[in-house]
C-alpha cells in the first residue's frame, strides 16, 4: 500500500490540531493534568509524531520530556524518581520521548538493567500508575509499531542524510541485530503493563503519516468534551499615526578581537 500523500495528509492534519488546540484550552481551563507517553523501537516515529502534537500548543503548557541516560547519582534512586519532578501541574499537558518503559525495553536488551531489575520493574510500574491515575492525572501510552523491513528504510535514510545522522547512536546501530529480543520485550512489557487504569494503545507506525494521524484522533477521542469558549481578543485602536522602527544596515565593528 503506498504512503499517504503529503497534501492528503496535511489536509487531515488541520482539523485536529485545531481540536488539540482545544483540548490544551480545556486542559487549562479546567486544571487536569496530562500525561503521554510515548514508547516503540528506534525511528518507530515518536518525535515527529511528538512534534506534531506540540506544534501549536504553547511550550510553557505542553513540555516534551526525553531524559538522557542516568547519571552516577540517579542510577543508585529509586527508579521512578528521575521522572516524577517532570509530571504536569494543574493546566499542564507533558509529553514523554520514551519514559520510565526504558527499563523493560533498551535496559533489558542491551543488558544495561539485571534481570532482577526488570522483574521489579514489571512488577511496580502497575501500581506506580495507578498512583498517578488515582491523584487525577490523565495518563495515555501509546506504542508505535515498526515492522524490521521499515526500520531498516529508516536507519538507512539517517546514514545518507548528514540533517538527519546525528539520531544514529551506537545504541541504535546496535539495537539492528536484536530486533526479536525487542519484540520479546515488548511482549512481556504488554503483559505486565496493560491495566485498567494505565492501558496501551498500539499504533501502526509503518507509514508514519497515517500512525499521527490515528495516534491524534485517538488521543482526541480519550479526552472529555473539550468546547471551552475561546477568549475573545480586541485590538484598542492605536495613538497617533503608527511608529516605525529603524532597519537599516549596521556598520562593521572595527578591530574586534576575538
Amino acid at each position: 500500500m503506498s504512503e499517504l500523500k503529503r497534501k492528503e495528509y496535511e489536509t487531515a492534519l488541520e482539523p485536529l490540531q485545531l481540536e488539540l488546540v482545544a483540548m490544551a484550552r480545556w486542559v487549562q481551563h479546567t486544571g487536569r493534568r496530562m500525561v503521554v507517553v510515548l514508547e516503540g523501537r528506534d525511528t518507530a516515529g515518536k518525535g515527529g509524531v511528538i512534534n506534531t502534537i506540540a506544534e501549536h500548543l504553547s511550550p510553557r503548557q505542553c513540555r516534551v520530556v526525553a531524559l538522557p541516560k542516568p547519571n552516577d547519582r540517579e542510577a543508585t534512586q529509586w527508579y521512578f524518581q528521575r521522572y516524577v519532578p517532570h509530571l504536569p501541574a494543574a493546566g499542564e499537558i507533558v509529553l514523554f520521548d520514551r519514559s520510565w518503559y526504558n527499563r523493560a525495553g533498551v535496559e533489558k536488551v542491551m543488558g544495561f538493567a539485571t534481570d532482577a531489575q526488570v522483574k521489579a520493574f514489571l512488577a511496580t510500574a502497575p501500581a506506580f500508575e495507578k498512583m498517578l491515575a488515582d491523584d487525577g492525572i490523565l495518563l495515555f501510552k501509546y506504542w508505535l509499531c515498526c515492522d524490521q523491513e521499515q526500520q531498516e528504510a529508516r536507519f538507512a535514510e539517517r546514514r545518507k542524510d548528514p540533517l538527519k545522522r546525528w539520531k544514529l547512536s551506537p545504541i541504535d546501530l546496535k539495537a539492528r541485530e536484536h530486533y526479536e529480543d525487542y519484540t520479546r520485550a515488548r511482549e512481556a512489557m504488554l503483559k505486565a503493563t496493560h491495566t485498567r487504569h494505565a492501558p496501551w494503545t498500539l499504533v501502526d507506525f509503518n507509514d508514519q503519516r497515517v500512525g499521527r494521524l490515528t495516534l491524534i484522533r485517538d488521543l482526541l477521542a480519550r479526552v472529555p468534551d473539550t468546547q471551552v469558549p475561546e477568549k475573545q481578543i480586541h485590538f484598542a485602536a492605536l495613538p497617533g499615526r503608527p511608529k516605525k522602527e529603524r532597519c537599516g544596515v549596521l556598520k562593521p565593528i572595527r578591530n574586534f578581537r576575538g
